[in-house]
């Protein structure tokens, strides 16, 4: 990967709004290159969508999130590739990672309700043949996430002076 697509890569991490002309300006390279390198990013698959951070607790939104540590039997031939396939295809699934240690696979589940969250798990996750086990943690409250802190709480505790 080239020097400008890196480059580029950390800046979108950072903000994905900013305007090409300030991306070209940031890198010190042209419009038209900043232009090729992310459309060439965009069709091989590097760049796969543009999505921003969103605090949910400050949307009047309900909504529940837990992350599940699923135990599999991988498939001959297959591996764990098979069974994850099968899991991240749930609408009730955001994430799914291989994981090392205890447990084979960790998802990021979302429902509308604990109840719903609830049915996922006890009649599309543990009824798949493969899976041997399951441990829900479900998230109370989030404090960073993709590099940005929620509530840093550091607001300005000194006293006014009025002259």
């Amino acid at each position: 990967m080239r020097n400008l697509q890196m480059e580029l890569l950390q800046i979108l991490k950072e903000d994905c709004r900013l305007p090409l002309e300030q991306l070209a300006t940031m890198t010190g390279a042209s419009l038209e290159e900043v232009a090729a390198a992310i459309a060439e990013m965009e069709k091989s698959g590097v760049i796969l969508r543009y999505s921003p951070v969103i605090n949910w607790d400050k949307v009047a939104k309900e909504r529940v999130e837990a992350m599940i540590e699923v135990r599999v039997t991988p498939q001959r031939d297959q591996g764990f590739d098979a069974i994850a396939e099968r899991i991240y295809r749930f609408d009730e699934v955001k994430s799914v990672y291989l994981m090392s240690g205890a447990y084979d696979l960790l998802l990021l589940v979302e429902a509308p309700t604990l109840k719903e969250l609830a049915f996922f798990v006890s009649t599309k996750l543990s009824t798949l043949e493969t899976v041997t086990g399951t441990a829900t943690h479900f998230v109370l409250k989030r404090y960073k996430s993709e590099g940005i802190i929620f509530e840093d709480g550091k607001e300005d505790k000194r006293l006014v002076v009025m002259a």
